[in-house]
């Protein structure tokens, strides 16, 4: 009985530490944190095109949204005052990656947040899907240092990791 109760006890210690190590997995994300960031172009509202990694050497923040969602319309409005207007111009590139909507309702998204970044278009979630399972959802941030590695992932708007997210870019900008 003591043998059973301790295998028992070894099995679910085992599969709570397994779990434990996978929780940006479980966010839905299929790179993580160290990696170097999937290369992509994208073409973003404006009409330019955009590549990654004709950025490296800068800090970039790719901002996953989508029109239709409602925690990134919440986020938004931060984003826009508490980074962007911060750190516009300080090595410091943000782009809003919006999935799989034309660019007639990326412009009245663009309207209705009142936001100045720049937005990129994302048809087929092609580009999210470097990132994160298609199935998964948007309102989620990733950080990429100026090495272009992956830094920072979030997923969702609580505060605490929005503030966190500020401290880690204000870490990178200042390496």
């Amino acid at each position: 009985m003591k043998q059973t109760l301790f295998l028992l006890f070894l099995w679910t210690f085992t599969l709570v530490a397994c779990n434990s190590e996978k929780k940006e997995d479980d966010r839905g994300y299929i790179v993580k944190v160290g990696d170097v960031a999937p290369d992509f172009t994208a073409t973003l509202d404006n009409g330019e095109t955009f590549k990654l990694s004709d950025y490296k050497g800068k800090v970039v923040m790719l901002q996953f949204t989508a029109s239709w969602c409602g925690v990134c319309m919440k986020e938004m409005p931060f984003i826009e005052s508490e980074i962007y207007t911060k750190h516009k111009g300080d090595e410091f590139v943000l782009l809003g990656v919006d999935r799989d909507e034309p660019i007639e309702k990326l412009n009245m998204f663009r309207e209705r947040t009142q936001i100045t970044y720049p937005l990129a278009l994302d048809p087929g979630a092609d580009i999210f899907g470097l990132f994160a399972l298609k199935e998964a959802g948007v309102t989620r941030n990733v950080i990429i240092g100026k090495d272009g590695k992956i830094k920072y992932m979030t997923r969702l708007f609580t505060r605490e990791e929005f503030d966190a997210m500020k401290v880690k870019i204000e870490e990178l900008l200042s390496e």
